[in-house]
């Protein structure tokens, strides 16, 4: 028998040690080394080889009709991967328990017509499989279901039934003979996504992974997981809304910007086409507190509607609490507004919302805060057809947003009849051939002015 043997693995880079080191000499994180008992067994004989030998090729000796685009039949999925799912990738999608990875997964294998797909879960049994694709689908579907832990088991059944696109709910489940080690563990995730990749490259199968996250939201196992992948899709969202966010923070075959967004409903994940439509409430009775952004979210430009609370303190020490916002971007907005446009706020309580549970870091939604700011503070409702987009200085200047065009369009396809701007961006716009009224400020007090008729008062 063997000597069992124990080794040292850093949890974040998957560096290895023969003993335990305080910080990791590869990545520099401290307190990361784990023991694990790794057992190197016998090398087996690969259950899939290669349809040739490996060989040096010439560029125009590569052929790419095997790399068409696989049709997800999803449109917010194909737009974050690029398109669709190219042969023989790797895709790592991540997320918060319970957020709708497993459903997303479980819905693209369930459309998908035409094509051999399997789905391998190592945390649901059949039965309660079969209890979920009753409820997020309505007929009939040519999809394999396998209810496997083993690697090894799982490549043979891939032998055998030869998918062009295979799931597997979750890597942390899996486990592969040729280390004795448990299931989640560095090494064993490590080998297991190794081999993984080697199989979806020489039989041109694309490999879903699905994978979890720590509690820092960070995606579990080592960080060597996200460089062997060829895509790493990660799920956002808060379980106390229905709006979920699907963003590329990897892809070999696409761009990085783009965002999907999906709507939970009781029969699955929904595709959210126009999020301005979903995110901006209906209300014409003239609420004050209430700023409509023009944000753009990688490469999508939509409108979100910014909520702002603004009341005495009723403490000693006045409250700055937001939801979906920076907390020290509110801080500095509100010393703007009292120092350049003369708002008294050091003594009051301002809460701010973005509706919808979503989180926005883009600098042009200040415009829209402000405005929402003044409203509740002098308790005078905003228009609900005008909208914001720019950025706020420390000085009080409204500064210009990028892809202007692109946010004016969106508002204009919204219904919206006035948007405000800054000044800087009057040189870029044509708004010769648009219906929607461009309005130019270039601070924080003409803002107040062109939308109360008067000048900033506390």
């Amino acid at each position: 028998m063997s000597k069992l043997k124990t080794m040292f693995f850093c949890r974040n880079c998957g560096a290895e040690s023969s003993k335990w080191i305080g910080r990791c000499p590869s990545c520099g994180e401290w307190n990361t080394y784990i023991e694990e008992a790794v057992e190197k067994k016998s090398a087996q004989q690969p259950v899939f080889e290669s349809a040739e030998r490996s060989r040096p090729h010439k560029l125009e000796e590569i052929s790419d009709a095997n790399y068409q685009r696989i049709d997800t039949l999803n449109g917010e999925l194909n737009r974050v991967l690029g398109g669709g799912i190219v042969p023989g990738s790797l895709v790592l999608l991540g997320g918060e328990p319970g957020i709708g990875k497993s459903t997303l997964a479980l819905q693209v294998a369930l459309q998908l017509k035409g094509q051999t797909v399997m789905y391998v879960s190592g945390e649901e049994s059949l039965q309660q499989i079969k209890m979920r694709a009753d409820r997020v689908s309505n007929g009939s579907s040519d999809c394999l279901f396998l209810n496997e832990t083993s690697l090894e088991n799982i490549f043979l059944h891939c032998k055998e039934y030869k998918p062009a696109l295979l799931f597997i709910d979750s890597i942390q489940t899996i486990s592969t003979q040729s280390i004795d080690s448990s299931a989640g563990s560095v090494s064993q995730i490590r080998e297991c996504t190794a081999a993984l990749l080697k199989f979806a490259k020489t039989t041109h199968t694309s490999i879903f992974l699905i994978g979890h996250i720590t509690k820092d939201g960070i995606l579990a196992g080592p960080k060597i997981l996200e460089h062997i992948v060829d895509a790493v899709l990660q799920f956002e969202g808060d379980h106390n809304h229905v709006y979920r966010i699907l963003r590329s923070l990897k892809n070999r075959f696409g761009s990085t910007s783009e965002t999907g967004i999906f709507e939970m409903r009781g029969n699955g994940l929904r595709e959210v086409t126009n999020p301005s439509e979903m995110l901006i409430t209906t209300n014409e009775e003239g609420l004050s507190g209430i700023g409509i952004g023009a944000t753009i979210d990688g490469i999508r430009p939509f409108l979100i509607e910014v909520q702002a609370l603004v009341s005495s303190a009723v403490y000693g020490t006045p409250q700055r609490s937001c939801t979906g916002f920076d907390g020290r971007r509110l801080n500095m907005l509100l010393a703007v507004l009292e120092k350049r446009a003369g708002f008294k706020l050091s003594a009051k309580d301002v809460f701010l919302n973005i509706a919808g549970g979503l989180k926005v870091d883009d600098p042009a939604i200040d415009l829209a805060v402000i405005a929402a700011i003044m409203s509740s503070n002098i308790d005078t409702a905003i228009h609900h057809q005008y909208c914001f987009s720019g950025e706020v200085g420390l000085s009080g200047e409204i500064r210009p947003a990028g892809r202007v065009e692109q946010r004016i369009q969106e508002a204009q396809k919204s219904g919206f009849t006035k948007i405000f701007v800054a000044g800087a961006n009057r040189k870029g716009i044509d708004i010769a051939n648009m219906s929607i009224q461009v309005v130019f400020v270039n601070k924080v007090e003409q803002l107040f002015k062109a939308l109360f008729g008067r000048n900033t008062e506390g």
